[in-house]
């Protein structure tokens, strides 16, 4: 069995890195081949086969395929054999609009990427919640299956806490500093146009006034092309290039973002979520759109100015202990599979182990396990 995977174009990341690391582990009887940007071949495996993403080669590993497993649309031009099974896993709970919801897109994006669409098989929901949005947002009427995501299974693992203190250790996080991970989301007026994110707020001023009792990451979204240099004497770090973000999800004491989905992940660790809502009326009523009242779901505070957001980092036990209730809510909405095992359920739907040697495409999850019916 060949199975083919693709990340962000070309990363080795997201929830089809953990189902590849599980089939590693298991020592199935699988060929794996990863769509891979050639600056990012240092985060691979070592052995693991790589195609250039957006090559021929990349092209000819699809369409020999028996499984593809994406987290992200493939937008490449190639043609699905007959028997392969694509299983898009997605990346992330959606609050903002996606997809055919979202209220502007460059003419033609969304046309280009139906093509990807059309050849979906399957598709992997972290939630109840979230399963008839990104049926509708995508105009998909096959199985969606209400897994969890596979990359999350880290943050409730046994070895979370001992994965925490070698990703600190890595990082050159002090036992006694609060790392505090902002993670902002993209805009689409900005990326669609430059590519180049505007901050709200100077990094390094707001990096200083913490203090020496903290630590701030920068991890921005992929399609943001440009990021403020972080000099080795900075006072922040930029993490944007690092290549797990779950890592960085154990290694934070605290998430500070915008709209992003990832939210919705750090809240498996059960940790504060400070939101930092300086554009909410623009970004939900004109440029995005939200599935969700973010004033009414949100796990933490909405926070308007970088004032506010120094003050709840500066007082984080008081401000975790107000929203304690908030965030339970928030976790037991959305991150009712996060327990650990939502890898082992996708094994078990689309890899059964007795049935490798038999099989040569995971049928068995396109014809009856629909747990979203």
């Amino acid at each position: 069995m060949r199975v083919v995977y693709s990340s962000f174009r070309g990363q080795y990341s997201d929830s089809p890195r953990a189902v590849h690391e599980a089939l590693a582990r298991r020592g199935d009887d699988v060929e794996h081949v990863w769509l891979a940007d050639p600056a990012r071949l240092a985060h691979f495996p070592p052995g693991v086969r790589t195609a250039e993403h957006g090559t021929a080669e990349a092209r000819a590993a699809l369409e020999s395929a028996d499984v593809v497993v994406a987290g992200d649309h493939v937008d490449l031009d190639w043609d699905k054999r007959p028997g392969t099974v694509y299983l898009q896993t997605w990346h992330g709970t959606p609050l903002k609009r996606i997809h055919h919801d979202v209220r502007w897109a460059p003419e033609g994006r969304l046309a280009r990427l139906d093509r990807d669409v059309a050849r979906w098989d399957a598709m992997l929901s972290p939630n109840p919640a979230s399963t008839p949005l990104l049926r509708g947002a995508f105009g998909f009427s096959g199985p969606v299956h209400e897994t969890g995501y596979p990359r999350n299974d880290v943050l409730s693992a046994p070895d979370a806490a001992a994965l925490r203190a070698r990703v600190r250790r890595d990082l050159g996080i002090p036992d006694d500093r609060t790392a505090v991970l902002y993670a902002p989301t993209w805009r689409d007026d900005v990326v669609f146009a430059s590519g180049n994110h505007r901050f709200p707020l100077d990094l390094g001023e707001f990096a200083r006034a913490l203090g020496d009792e903290h630590v701030l990451l920068l991890r921005l979204h992929s399609l943001v092309s440009s990021r403020p240099a972080a000099a080795p004497d900075s006072p922040f770090r930029d993490v944007s290039g690092h290549p797990d973000i779950r890592e960085l999800y154990l290694a934070a004491d605290v998430l500070v973002t915008d709209y992003s989905s990832a939210m919705f992940d750090f809240a498996v660790t059960g940790r504060p979520v400070l939101l930092f809502t300086y554009d909410l009326a623009d970004y939900r009523d004109r440029l995005r759109g939200f599935y969700f009242d973010l004033e009414e779901i949100a796990p933490g505070p909405l926070l308007t100015t970088s004032d506010e957001v120094l003050a709840a980092l500066g007082d984080l036990e008081a401000v975790a202990a107000a929203h304690a209730d908030r965030l339970a809510a928030f976790r037991r909405t959305f991150c009712p599979y996060d327990d650990g095992h939502a890898t082992d359920r996708v094994l078990d739907l689309f890899f059964p182990a007795p049935a490798l040697a038999a099989a040569t495409t995971p049928a068995r999850a396109l014809g009856g396990t629909r747990v979203d019916d």
